[in-house]
């Protein structure tokens, strides 16, 4: 089962936290995103392991854009 992680506002990709194929856990920081000069997490809210990553550094993102895939 795939389980897809969206932004919740939008903003710029600051920082992307993992890679293809870790291992994540509850609550784990996968991307940051930056929003009105700040700095705002993006956590998992599952484990499993990384499947896919739909964004890159410096991307702009709309709200609900998915940006990482865990399976």
């Amino acid at each position: 089962m795939r389980i897809e992680i969206a932004a919740p506002m939008p903003g710029t990709v600051a920082e992307i936290l993992v890679d293809i194929g870790d291992k994540v856990e509850i609550d784990d920081e996968l991307v940051v995103i930056e929003a009105m000069k700040m700095e705002i997490p993006v956590c998992s809210t599952t484990k499993g392991t990384i499947y896919d990553i739909r964004v890159k550094l410096k991307d702009k993102i709309e709200t609900d854009q998915v940006l990482v895939v865990l399976e």
